[in-house]
């Protein structure tokens, strides 16, 4: 067996050891036009911010290891630029001295990766306008950022956008973050971003949020740019990083007549076979299906490519490896701040039309009386019927990673809501609580679908609210005065059955606390004493999510812009 490998970093490296572990007979190649055959693109962003001091400690495996331990003919700078699927040969140029030649394969994997989307802005070619995918891009924005830059503009506030910004700040270099949509990570549901935005404002990153860039040019004098925003506005910048985004690189795959997928992708099946049986394809360059709508989708990650690796190398030594697709977990840090999601998002439910319900808790990430507890916010998605889960999404401080990890797992398994309420988790003060935040979004998920706690969504407070609707809150005297839902009439839960009298029973009645609880409680109450009543899912903490301003979007035009 000759086994060619175009492309390493996760994908490609992870074939070529799985297949040698399987096979010591075969014959493994890997082309991989870059310098390292497998790097740490991931932390890219962290060696540029100091934060990972050492540049071989992206070197994820080292040229020395796959060739000394797996016997692997590595051969890196070298570039496969067509596929002759009759043949079934390869043509490959070596970027370094220029030379062409034809190899020969059994079977082969495409493993490309992804590259940067670089929009047609004009300016976008000039010097200074960087993209961070590879070592290559890492080296030249390392010895700007190193050299003296002192400000800085991002195009795109997804992961990578962000981490740059974070890791930005950390060079002490002033930096503005210019994303086309009006939130942070435009793939989360917004309300869950509010606190990364917050914590970007706080740390001194500017969010030019609903705008875009629409020019790039060198300034007159010096060798600063100057970045016209559609707004208007005008940033200098000694250095712009691209940010938005990445296309599958299916060239090669297309020039093959290989079968394509969504935006460009490579189409698979589920043993990662194209639509010729002797090629296959992983990493970023695939299209695949996510495990809960059944639909096709590009998500590159590395947790995913690396999986495909590993089966696509199954299948072609006998095994039958199957890929049981994607569900999107992902997670992101900044200042202090996590954001972690897996499943689908709100918004991708809607576009799909799926039928769903959502509750939205506030737990903290261990016991309180245990110092050092941190509050998070944990939006569970599910179905409302039979209680399946969804998705989730939770934002906040430590723990977060943790939950959505579970969470994770309660997807792939199949889990219901009610199987969250009993799932047993590890507890100690220290660590957690004996109602862990995933007990506690099942508990209030599956009470929703007994119809022991009716939900009311922040969305559905509409401005003027309906004549059929009453909003009360139940909070203390001190809490209700911070601010409140507006049109709120205040009765504290402790004297609410006292004070039933006052509460009109031919409206619904929405029932607002800070987090839920002690709206649930109410809610109970009321429920049980002939009242319509609805809990308003999140309390007062997700309407200030919700309603409340969002950095860098609604507050931004008021605040005179930078200049040099």
């Amino acid at each position: 067996m000759k086994l060619v490998i175009v492309g390493g970093v996760a994908g490609g490296a992870s074939a070529a050891a799985r297949a040698r572990r399987l096979s010591e007979d075969a014959e493994i190649i890997m082309f991989e036009r870059g310098e390292a055959p497998s790097f740490a693109n991931c932390g890219l962003p962290y060696y540029l911010g100091g934060v990972i001091e050492k540049r071989r400690r992206l070197l994820v495996a080292r040229r020395e290891n796959l060739e000394g331990w797996y016997r692997l003919d590595i051969r890196t700078r070298q570039e496969v630029t067509a596929i002759d699927r009759q043949a079934k040969k390869v043509r490959v140029r070596n970027l370094e001295s220029g030379e062409e030649y034809e190899e020969t394969y059994d079977k082969l994997i495409l493993a490309p990766g992804a590259k940067p989307f670089r929009p047609p802005i004009p300016g976008i070619d000039l010097p200074g306008v960087y993209s961070l995918r590879n070592l290559e891009d890492v080296d030249r924005l390392h010895e700007v950022v190193t050299g003296g830059a002192r400000k800085a503009v991002v195009v795109g506030a997804g992961f990578i956008g962000l981490e740059v910004a974070e890791n930005l700040v950390h060079r002490k270099i002033e930096t503005h973050v210019v994303e086309l949509q009006p939130q942070v990570l435009p793939p989360w549901d917004r309300e869950m971003t509010l606190p990364i935005a917050q914590a970007l404002e706080e740390n001194g990153v500017r969010l030019w949020l609903g705008d875009s860039v629409v020019s790039i040019q060198r300034k007159p004098y010096g060798n600063q740019l100057e970045v016209e925003l559609k707004s208007g506005e005008r940033l200098t910048a000694d250095f712009v990083v691209m940010a938005v985004g990445v296309r599958p690189e299916s060239e090669l795959a297309k020039e093959a007549g290989l079968e394509l997928g969504i935006n460009g992708t490579i189409r698979v099946d589920v043993h990662m076979r194209t639509s010729d049986p002797d090629i296959y394809a992983v990493g970023d360059v695939v299209e695949v299906v996510h495990v809960v709508s059944g639909k096709p989708i590009h998500l590159p990650l590395a947790g995913p490519a690396n999986r495909q690796g590993r089966i696509a190398a199954d299948h072609i030594f006998g095994r039958d490896s199957q890929f049981r697709g994607v569900q999107g977990t992902a997670i992101v840090g900044v200042f202090g701040k996590q954001i972690a999601a897996t499943g689908l998002s709100e918004k991708l439910l809607r576009q799909l039309e799926m039928t769903y319900e959502k509750v939205y808790v506030h737990p903290y990430s261990h016991s309180t009386y245990y110092p050092g507890a941190q509050q998070m916010s944990l939006k569970l998605l599910f179905d409302p019927q039979d209680g399946r889960i969804l998705g989730a999404q939770a934002v906040g401080g430590e723990g977060v990673d943790k939950r959505i990890d579970v969470l994770a797992m309660a997807i792939q398994a199949g889990m219901t809501v009610f199987d969250l309420e009993e799932s047993e988790l590890a507890y100690a003060p220290p660590f957690g609580s004996a109602k862990d935040p995933v007990n506690m979004a099942g508990f209030v998920a599956a009470n929703v679908i007994r119809g022991d706690q009716p939900v009311f969504h922040v969305e559905q407070l509409t401005d003027p609210l309906p004549s059929d609707l009453f909003i009360l809150d139940v909070r203390t005297e001190r809490e209700f005065a911070t601010g409140s839902v507006p049109g709120a009439v205040h009765i504290p839960l402790h004297e609410l059955r006292q004070r039933l009298s006052e509460l009109p029973r031919d409206k619904r009645i929405v029932v607002v606390c800070n987090v839920g609880f002690r709206a649930y409680l109410a809610t109970r109450i009321l429920l049980q004493n002939g009242f319509d009543a609805a809990n308003l899912s999140g309390g007062y903490t997700s309407y200030v999510q919700m309603r409340g301003p969002y950095p860098g979007l609604e507050e931004m035009r008021s605040v005179q812009s930078w200049h040099s």
